[in-house]
């Protein structure tokens, strides 16, 4: 069986595990954030798994004003989590280990799958510009997540306008498929840090972390046959309920299993089937 065919076979079968996922949650009480799980696949096939790819890229002061982080926000934990969580609750294979790339590396085009962290001060070389639109036409993938207030989009909307001036983002319906193609989610998730939930728990603030931020925004970019090839998550964190997951009990109940695993995992599985 090819490559192809593998992805074809685990990624039906990880629609069919849809149905048990609620009975595999599990809180994992843990006083180092470092005490992520470890896995390993069959020998021989360690090149026929899913790899969470995250990008590395350099943080100027941009629109950001200083606020908002860099590329590794929530790394690796977040990474080594949600990897985890996707070995544990699907029928993927998935690499135990993810990795990190600047978009310059040649082996990008080994990793369809680009997850952005806190892009509010990023700042692309005319390399990366190029070979970031080479990559999601040739029909690669990426996520941006976790930046907040108008500001930090601004920088953003700007760095990734370079990358696509002839295309607009379009903020997505609930009604798209993204939202309920494994978990049939009844709202767009907003999730705010750990820190910020235990500081303001049980006030209207509780899921938002700024006063500009209030509104959760999930955008897309489309080529020209209407495949995305970027979703934009804004004013949400889905990275800290990955990495936070064994950290707060009630965080992990209310933001990482109903929130941040189910979306994240719905755009795994949407970005591998179109």
């Amino acid at each position: 069986m090819n490559r192809a065919a593998k992805w074809m076979v685990a990624l039906a079968l990880l629609a069919i595990a849809a149905t048990v996922l609620a009975q595999r949650w599990g809180f994992r009480d843990s006083s180092d954030r470092g005490d992520t799980p470890e896995w390993s696949n069959e020998p021989g096939f360690e090149k026929d798994v899913f790899t969470f790819t995250r990008v590395q890229y350099d943080s100027g002061y941009g629109r950001g004003r200083g606020r908002g982080g860099d590329w590794s926000t929530d790394w690796p934990d977040a990474d080594l989590n949600f990897s985890y969580r996707l070995q544990q609750l699907t029928a993927m294979k998935v690499d135990p280990k993810g990795k990190y790339l600047r978009l310059t590396n040649p082996d990008l085009v080994n990793h369809p799958f680009l997850y952005m962290a806190e892009p509010g001060r990023l700042q692309f070389d005319e390399e990366e510009v190029k070979a970031l639109r080479r990559h999601l036409l040739n029909g690669g993938f990426l996520m941006v997540d976790d930046f907040w207030g108008e500001a930090e989009y601004e920088n953003f909307y700007e760095q990734i306008k370079r990358v696509f001036p002839e295309r607009e983002p379009a903020e997505l319906p609930l009604d798209h498929p993204i939202f309920h193609c494994i978990f049939d989610l009844k709202e767009k998730p907003q999730l705010p840090s750990m820190h910020h939930v235990q500081r303001n728990r049980g006030r209207p603030n509780e899921s938002y972390e700024r006063p500009d931020a209030r509104q959760v925004n999930y955008r897309g970019i489309f080529d020209d046959k209407g495949r995305m090839m970027v979703i934009i998550c804004h004013n949400t964190d889905l990275g800290d309920g990955w990495e936070r997951e064994g950290e707060d009990e009630y965080y992990f109940r209310e933001y990482a299993e109903k929130k941040a695993y189910p979306m994240g995992i719905n755009i795994v599985f949407y970005a591998m089937t179109h």
